[in-house]
C-alpha cells in the first residue's frame, strides 16, 4: 500500500486525534505510535533499523493508507521522497502549551524508563532515540522543549513544498483538513481525544 496522508506534527499536537480524523474520511488505516506499541514484536526491529538509516518502509506500514504522530514525523523528508505524491499535515500548537503537555506525558515516560515496567524498556529504548533524532535533547527544560518544537516545525515547512503540506491546529476542524485532502466534511464532529489523563490510559491499557 502508498500512503496518500503523512502527519509530520510531533506527538501530543493533536495526532490522536489527527488519526481519528483521517480514519472516518476514508484514508485509513492512519498508523500511529499505538500501532508499534501493540505489535512490538514486528515494529520495533523494523523502526530500529530505520533509526540506523535501513528503513523497510513497506514492512513498517504494511496494511496502512496513512500515518501519523511519533515515529513517523521524525522521517518527514525520507517519506516525502518516498511518497512523492502523498500530502502531509503538519500538526501543531502553541510551543509552550506543547512543552508543558510533552513534559507531563512522553517526556516523563521515557525520562522514567529504568522505572517502567520491563515489557516496555525496548519500546521506550526505541521512542528515545526516535525523538532525540527529531531534535529534542534529554534533559531539557520548558523552554528548551518550546524551542526544538518550533525548529522541527519550521524545518518541515522548508523541506516540504508549500502544495503538499497543511500546517494544521485540531482546533480548526475539518474544514481546513477536507479541503486540503479534498474530500467532504463529515456531518460528526471533529475528534477531541487524548488529553493527558487519556495519554496514560492509552499506556495502561498496553500493559
Amino acid at each position: 500500500m502508498t500512503l496518500k496522508v503523512i502527519g509530520a506534527g510531533l506527538g501530543r499536537t493533536g495526532t490522536y486525534s489527527l488519526r481519528l480524523a483521517i480514519n472516518e474520511l476514508g484514508l485509513g488505516p492512519c498508523f500511529h505510535m499505538e500501532d508499534v506499541a501493540t505489535n512490538m514484536p514486528v515494529q520495533l526491529p523494523l523502526w530500529r533499523a530505520a533509526a540506523a538509516g535501513q528503513a523497510d518502509w513497506d514492512a513498517i506500514y504494511d496494511g496502512f493508507n496513512s500515518a501519523v504522530d511519533w515515529p513517523t514525523a521524525r522521517f518527514f523528508r525520507e517519506l516525502s521522497a518516498v511518497y512523492p505524491e502523498a500530502k502531509f499535515v503538519l500538526s501543531i500548537r502553541d510551543p509552550n502549551t506543547w512543552a508543558d503537555s510533552f513534559g507531563e506525558t512522553i517526556y516523563k515516560m521515557i525520562s522514567d524508563k529504568e522505572n517502567a515496567p520491563p515489557q516496555f524498556h525496548d519500546w521506550l529504548d526505541m521512542a528515545t532515540d526516535i525523538i532525540t533524532q527529531t531534535g529534542i535533547p534529554t534533559g531539557a527544560d520548558r523552554d528548551g522543549l518550546a524551542k526544538a518544537f518550533s525548529a522541527h516545525v519550521s524545518l518541515v515547512q522548508e523541506a516540504i513544498p508549500a502544495e503538499r503540506l497543511l500546517v494544521f491546529q485540531a482546533k480548526e476542524g475539518w474544514e481546513p483538513l477536507c479541503a486540503f485532502l479534498g474530500v467532504p466534511v463529515p456531518e460528526m464532529d471533529f475528534p477531541r481525544t487524548n488529553n493527558r489523563s487519556e495519554f496514560w490510559d492509552l499506556i495502561e491499557n498496553v500493559k
